[in-house]
């Protein structure tokens, strides 16, 4: 096997890509400031037809920050929010890094249970939510440290008679409306109201954002990003499409991405504000209106996840609809199949590229060429700044071809775990972090993923964590064992297969679907298992050890 050279991958970058970038010391903010005076006039948000220009953005989310400010929320305090893709999420995420705060992105499909984990393990004293999800906060508030509730809702930037026909919907949904009147909760409108604040300066190192991944134990824990984390990665995807200097000020951003998903907050929401995009806002990453949004406002980012690009494949007749306005797309988040992108590129003329990333990298740390060889099944090759190596068990580097854990270093690597410093020691030794995923590299420096070293299951672009999902399968009376897999699924590349065996008392009197419903109370929908087996018994090795592999590939050869 050959050894391996310094950075193979530079020779094959495409022409104008930098091997590093600088990273100004500059606060995150600073992009939409810089917008602003570039791009005052132009749209920033499109969100079903409601506007909002460049400037007006800065002005809503300096405001934001005096409210924030005049509800005692100091430097370095965690705002949490709980909002899907909206006008809201965006002003809420600047205001709180304007107040010198620290965002903390919470998935508005969490159960109370996973809500009130979060909450506390941030120390979040303030938590910006959606009228429609406060019966969950509700029911964890006394056990949280959350001091002040800022409430929302959709009506509040919908267009008129949008707005107006909103709240009627509402009520015949049997939601609830506005927020209770009680000391501690604030209308986000009413926060809107204040004098646009000075911005807080945060140096490059200050925390801009915890973003909560998943852990082998279950628990999640809050990767810890700072300014320049953020700032950087930004400018290295920039870096990477010299191309896309021609549409500064004039592209248009498909914001269907969760938000608050790193993912869809660094290549969607703050690369688009940086570029001066219109980022048309979706609050649901539904296929119907994506293709809607693509035609309606020539869209030319679509970045996604492989689950998005199948079923833009197979909507019923997109052969016929105007969609040739997409130029690029990044894919990430899970494996994407060569036939999907050979297919979407074949309907759009465009180029869908995938790329890897982790929360811990503020995600992205490899893609493949904007213009050059796209390899199956390759994850492509690191991005400017980014150093990647293939390692074995003790750390040393393997030869070309061979198998090892993927290790990165760069400036969008995070600072550490909130509040774990045994976690990031096992995460980040000499700079390096340790991604627990195995790979290999070929001579041209491209990366390929082979296997996870954690069991992760990453579905539809959603990371779960099996033990997540078996402790609350162990907390149902009538489960004696059970294990959680990834099986290969056509649509959302994996899904989730529990494997269990039942108390014998309970044999025959609980069926699949009794501990399906358990699941749905206690696990947000993307966790719930779609696949549940009782077994008489489940593979162990000598240790008692529950072998997971098994269990999978046994399911797989079958399928």
């Amino acid at each position: 096997m050959a050894e391996v050279s310094a950075k193979p991958w530079l020779t094959h970058y495409d022409p104008g890509v930098p091997a590093e970038i600088e990273v100004p010391e500059k606060p995150l903010w600073h992009f939409l400031e810089q917008s602003a005076q570039r791009f005052s006039k132009n749209i920033a948000l499109d969100f079903l037809g409601k506007t909002l220009t460049y400037e007006a953005l800065w002005d809503l989310a300096r405001r934001f920050a005096q409210g924030l400010k005049d509800l005692e929320v100091a430097p370095g305090d965690r705002v949490a929010i709980m909002l899907p893709n909206t006008p809201q999420f965006v002003i809420a995420f600047y205001g709180t890094l304007l107040a010198g705060g620290v965002g903390v992105n919470v998935n508005p499909l969490y159960t109370p249970r996973e809500l009130r984990h979060q909450l506390k393990d941030a120390g979040a004293e303030t938590l910006v939510i959606l009228d429609h999800l406060l019966p969950r906060f509700l029911e964890v508030e006394k056990e949280v440290p959350v001091k002040r509730v800022v409430v929302t809702g959709i009506r509040d930037f919908l267009p008129f008679p949008k707005n107006l026909l909103y709240p009627l919907k509402a009520k015949r949904d049997g939601l609830p409306l506005g927020f209770p009147k009680r000391e501690g909760f604030f209308a986000f409108t009413h926060l809107l109201k204040r004098p646009p604040a000075t911005p807080h300066p945060a140096k490059p190192d200050d925390l801009a954002l915890l973003q909560y991944t998943g852990g082998t134990t279950g628990l999640s824990k809050g990767a810890m990003l700072t300014h320049k984390n953020l700032v950087a990665n930004v400018l290295q995807i920039d870096a990477w499409d010299p191309t896309s200097r021609e549409l500064l000020g004039k592209g248009v951003m498909l914001g269907a991405l969760p938000f608050f998903h790193v993912y869809g907050m660094t290549v969607a929401m703050n690369y688009g504000l940086f570029s001066g995009y219109k980022i048309v806002l979706l609050p649901r990453p539904e296929i119907g209106p994506i293709v809607e949004a693509i035609e309606k406002h020539g869209v030319t980012h679509f970045p996604g996840v492989p689950t998005l690009y199948v079923a833009f494949n197979n909507f019923p007749g997109i052969e016929k609809r105007n969609v040739k306005s997409i130029r690029i797309c990044l894919s990430g988040a899970a494996p994407l199949p060569v036939e999907v992108a050979k297919r979407f590129e074949e309907i759009t003329g465009a180029r869908l590229i995938e790329g890897y990333g982790l929360s811990e990298a503020s995600p992205v740390t490899h893609c493949n060429p904007v213009e050059g060889v796209v390899k199956k099944g390759s994850i492509g090759m690191p991005l400017p700044s980014v150093e990647a190596k293939v390692v074995d068990e003790e750390g040393k580097e393997v030869p070309i071809g061979e198998v090892g854990e993927l290790i990165v270093k760069g400036p969008n690597v995070m600072k550490g775990y909130w509040n774990r410093p045994e976690e990031t020691q096992k995460a980040l030794k000499d700079g390096w972090l340790y991604t627990g995923d195995m790979a290999k590299m070929d001579e041209d420096g491209y990366f390929y993923i082979v296997d996870r070293k954690k069991d992760m299951i990453i579905a539809g672009g959603y990371n779960i964590y099996p033990r997540e999902v078996e402790e609350v399968l162990y907390q149902h009376p009538a489960v004696q064992e059970a294990a959680v897999v990834g099986v290969p699924d056509p649509y959302r590349g994996e899904t989730v297969a529990a494997f269990i065996v039942l108390k014998p008392e309970y044999r025959g009197k609980v069926t699949e679907k009794d501990i399906e419903a358990f699941c749905r109370q206690n696990l947000a929908a993307y966790k719930v298992p779609r696949i549940i087996q009782f077994r008489e018994s489940l593979p162990k090795s000598s240790v008692g050890k529950i072998l997971r592999r098994e269990l999978r590939d046994e399911f797989t050869k079958k399928a």
